[in-house]
């Protein structure tokens, strides 16, 4: 990585895009200092972060791994959503509490008497996410983590994602499925080469042709399909959402002009 600037702002979920090798593990990395950078600087709520006080990013700032084995250590998935808390000091009756309603909030109280190695993909991402949350951090960072999931798995992780969002959480996550980056982010950060060639809203990105191709990207599956139908719209589609809406309306339009010619007997 060289000369990256980014930033991330209070409310907001970010997606990181582009290729492999492209940096965007590298940088995430370094936002709870679990790398530090040869040059520059990380500031973490104002402070800037040094050998002496990493723990304050990594308090402010939870890490979910790609590899949710890397962080689940304990015999039982509740004893693994309290070891963070515990580290801390945390009297364990209290730790117990919170992580019950941290696992409470990604739906995954069902869980806490498993033994985390014996759980499926989606419910470890789950798992990492409540030690995560459990220690209250300003900033959630995940690494790809749709990866190695089926769909259904993916949608119940999508959705805790943008629940924990919208409990006032900031989200910063790598992907490489732009369908899932344009419907969970209110910003896209484009990786290339180690650094950050760009960013906006999902329309700005994703409808920025040059952007994407220096990241050797494609855009999302609404927006091809809405250029191969031929929909010029200043809508811009970037979800299959927004695609629905768009065709939908056409078609209502469509069916009023047909009706109105009906009735004036054009």
């Amino acid at each position: 990585m060289h000369d990256v600037d980014f930033s991330v702002y209070p409310d907001e979920v970010v997606a990181l895009v582009g290729g492999n090798g492209a940096g965007k593990s590298t940088l995430l990395e370094h936002l709870n200092a679990t790398l530090v950078p040869d040059d520059g600087e990380l500031v973490v709520d104002g402070t800037p972060i040094t050998e002496d006080n990493m723990a304050h990013a990594r308090k402010e700032v939870g890490f979910v791994f790609q590899d949710a084995d890397t962080q689940l250590v304990a015999p039982t998935v509740l004893d693994d959503v309290m070891f963070g808390l515990q580290n801390y000091g945390v009297p364990d009756a209290e730790a117990r509490e919170r992580a019950r309603e941290a696992l409470a909030t990604v739906d995954a109280s069902h869980l806490e008497d498993r033994i985390p190695h014996y759980l499926s993909g989606g419910e470890k991402r789950l798992v990492g996410l409540a030690g995560v949350l459990v220690l209250e951090p300003s900033v959630v960072v995940l690494d790809e983590p749709l990866a190695g999931l089926d769909p259904e798995r993916s949608q119940l992780v999508a959705d805790r994602i943008t629940q924990i969002h919208a409990d006032g959480i900031s989200v910063v996550l790598s992907t490489h499925d732009l369908d899932f980056a344009a419907t969970v982010a209110d910003r896209v950060c484009v990786m290339a080469d180690g650094n950050v060639v760009g960013d906006g809203t999902p329309r700005e990105v994703f409808y920025d042709d040059p952007l994407l191709a220096e990241a050797n990207l494609h855009p999302p599956s609404a927006v091809r399909v809405a250029r191969d139908a031929g929909i010029h719209s200043s809508a811009q589609p970037v979800t299959e959402a927004d695609l629905v809406a768009l065709l939908t309306g056409a078609n209502e339009d469509a069916k009023q002009m047909r009706l109105f010619e009906e009735t004036e007997g054009i």
